[in-house]
Formats: C-alpha cells, sequence, structure tokens
C-alpha cells in the first residue's frame, strides 16, 4: 500500500507544495496522515473482518454497485499506470539517458517479471519493501545534505502561518484515493490474513502503511524545503529532478532518479495488481497474476504510442482522478455502513472511536468531491 501511494505523483505533488508552501506545509502533512488513518483503519478492518473485497462488500450493500467501483477503479487504475510507466522513462532518462519509449519497455518488463515467476506475491513484498526503504534512504541523504530548519518545521505543523485546506485534500488523494486504499487490505486477504482473530495484526498494519507513506513524504518535504530555504529555483516541468539535483549537484541528480523510477516501478507494480483484484473473473492467484500481466502489457503499450504519437496523458489522467474522487465518498461511505451490516460482518461490533475516526475521514472524501467538482466548473 505505501509503496503504491509514493508515485511519481507522490513526489511531484509534495515537492511542488512545498515550494508553494514552505513550512507551513508540515501542518498539512500532519493532518493530511490523521485522516488517511480513519480511513484506512475502517476500510481494512470492514474488508478483513467480512473477508470480502471492495467491491464485494459495495454490492451487498447496494446492489450492482459493485461493478460500477470495479468499472472506475479499473479504468482509473489503468490511466494512473499510464503515469507510472511515464514516470519510470524519467527516471531511467536521468539514470541512463534513454529514450523514453526504451525506458517505458524496459520497466514494464521488470515489473511482468515479478509476476512472471512462481511464487509472485512474495517477489512483489520483498521488492516492495527493498525500494521502498531505498527511497526513503536516498532521499534522507538530500535531507541531510539541505539541512532544512526543523525547529521552524516542527512549530509550523502544529501553529502554522497558513492553512491550505487544497492542499490537505490533495494530499488525502494521492495516498488513500482511487485503488491505494485497497491495495493492502486486498494483499492480505490473498496472504490468507482475514478474519476477527487477525484484526490486531490487520489494524497495525493499515497504521504502519500510512506511516511509512507519511514518513517518505517529510522526508522528501524536508529535502525540497532545505533546498528552497537556500535560495535554489526549483521548475514546475521537472521539480523533483531540480531540487535533488541543487542538494547534491550530480550525485543528487543521480539520486533524483533512482528515487523517482523506484517510486514509479512500484506503483506500476501495487495499481496493476491491486486493480486485478477487482476483477471477479480472476480469483486465483495463476489467472490474476496473467491478468496482471496482460494489464501491464496494456498500460505500457498504450504510454508508447502515446508517446510516438506526441499526446499527453493529462486529460486521460484528469478524467481518471475526476471520477475516482466523486465516487469516494460513495465507496467509503459503503464500507462505513457495512460495519452496521451483520449480514456484512457477522457479530463483529466495530469500536464508536473508529467509527468516529471514519466519519471524519468521510467528510474529508465529500470535500475532495466538491473540490474535484469545482475546479471542473
Amino acid at each position: 500500500m505505501a509503496v503504491s501511494a509514493i508515485g511519481p505523483g507522490f513526489l511531484t505533488q509534495t515537492t511542488q507544495f512545498t515550494v508553494t508552501l514552505g513550512a507551513s506545509l508540515a501542518f498539512a502533512i500532519l493532518v493530511s496522515v490523521l485522516i488517511d488513518i480513519g480511513a484506512q483503519l475502517n476500510t481494512w478492518r470492514i474488508i478483513g473482518v467480512s473477508r470480502r473485497r471492495g467491491h464485494e462488500i459495495a454490492d451487498a450493500v447496494i446492489p450492482g454497485l459493485g461493478k460500477l467501483v470495479t468499472a472506475v477503479i479499473v479504468f482509473g487504475s489503468f490511466a494512473f499506470n499510464i503515469g507510472n510507466i511515464s514516470g519510470c522513462a524519467l527516471g531511467m532518462k536521468a539514470l541512463f539517458d534513454l529514450n523514453q519509449s526504451v525506458g517505458a519497455a524496459g520497466s514494464a518488463a521488470i515489473a511482468i517479471l515479478l509476476f512472471a515467476r512462481p511464487k509472485m506475491l512474495r517477489s512483489v513484498d520483498w521488492v516492495s519493501k527493498l525500494l521502498g526503504a531505498a527511497m526513503i534512504l536516498m532521499t534522507g541523504y538530500i535531507v541531510l545534505l539541505a539541512r532544512p530548519p526543523v525547529g521552524q518545521v516542527i512549530r509550523q505543523a502544529v501553529y502554522p502561518d497558513q492553512v491550505d485546506v487544497t492542499s490537505i485534500i490533495t494530499l488525502v488523494g494521492g495516498t488513500i484515493g482511487g485503488y491505494i486504499m485497497f491495495s493492502g487490505a486486498h494483499r492480505l486477504l490473498d496472504g490468507g490474513i482475514h478474519g476477527v482473530e487477525n484484526l490486531g495484526r490487520i489494524s497495525r498494519a493499515s497504521v504502519q502503511g500510512i506511516l511509512i507513506t507519511g514518513l517518505m513524504r517529510v522526508v522528501v518535504f524536508l529535502a525540497v524545503f532545505g533546498v528552497v530555504q537556500s535560495g535554489a529555483q526549483i521548475s514546475r516541468e521537472a521539480p523533483v529532478f531540480d531540487a535533488f539535483r541543487a542538494g547534491a549537484g550530480s550525485v543528487g541528480h543521480v539520486l533524483s532518479g533512482l528515487v523517482f523510477w523506484s517510486a514509479a516501478i512500484t506503483s506500476v507494480v501495487g495499481c496493476s495488481y491491486t486493480s486485478m483484484t477487482f476483477v471477479p473473473i480472476l480469483r486465483d492467484q495463476t489467472r490474476r497474476s496473467r491478468g496482471t500481466i496482460v494489464f501491464i502489457l496494456l498500460t505500457a503499450g498504450t504510454t508508447i504510442a502515446l508517446n510516438y504519437l506526441g499526446w499527453k496523458p493529462t486529460p486521460l489522467l484528469i478524467l481518471a482522478g475526476t471520477v475516482n474522487g466523486i465516487l469516494m465518498p460513495v465507496v467509503f461511505g459503503v464500507i462505513l455502513l457495512a460495519s452496521r451490516r451483520r449480514d456484512i460482518v457477522g457479530d463483529y461490533a466495530h469500536p464508536w472511536w473508529a467509527m468516529a475516526m471514519g466519519f471524519v475521514a468521510w467528510l474529508t472524501t465529500i470535500l475532495m468531491a466538491y473540490h474535484t467538482i469545482a475546479n471542473i466548473l
């Protein structure tokens, strides 16, 4: 879940918000992490206790809604994966000066190899953990060189000079929006970790996923903030690469390529795997693995075709983000309703404190949907 959230968009958004908001972004990060925990904790507990996937719970609460959720998740994942594979290509270009199409094809091949292996889920888990740790460590190195004013950051985390609601909503959507909130919960189901007897493990995992994502967000923020405070200029075209280069010179440029590629390839893997868990006909692991490989091939082929034709995937990404943003309060609202349905959760009693956290998170998803629609109008 954590490495699925930490993608090219995650890095770019964090960098751009740091440039525009400065130390005040610390408050937005703190609030967004608390909201993310409320949403994910509720979702994973209900999925784990019911032993049903997100679309199956939606169908149980409102017949037919599961098919709509599946369609939106798969379409959104397809669009987001184009962005992820494009991010892989940008990382490869920074590292090896490869043509974008070659970088995209090579990265897709690496992702496919993971799903072609026997016991592919173990391979995916191992690679995700390794690259996730590497991203945090490499970005942490830039923080040490950039030397951001940590005291100022801590103060503004609790008493900010400005509160930017848009940044909070965007950070929440970037962490738990679309398929991401379901990725870890569905992986736990596949790993046999479900039921009331595993509720403690499920709850801890849901919080740990958000905290790892939050840690990476903080590290990127501190690295960029330190660079900006030194007077370096960050462009809107390649903000992450500019920040790393300004912080550590040519070494920073190489590290930016490694971090960007690692973030993109793990998001390709997480996005592809999770979207296929929503497809009912892909119930066993072998079918799902084949479906995931086909999904990666299709998105990689589309990415290369768009690049060859000179078309930008931006409109597709905007449409996917819009549809996901509008549907999110419906899907999460259904999860909260399911927590009170005995035919779904059995004798499990969902605690009031979890429900309270979930309600606050649900109100945030409504704000996200309103913000999405307002931007269109």
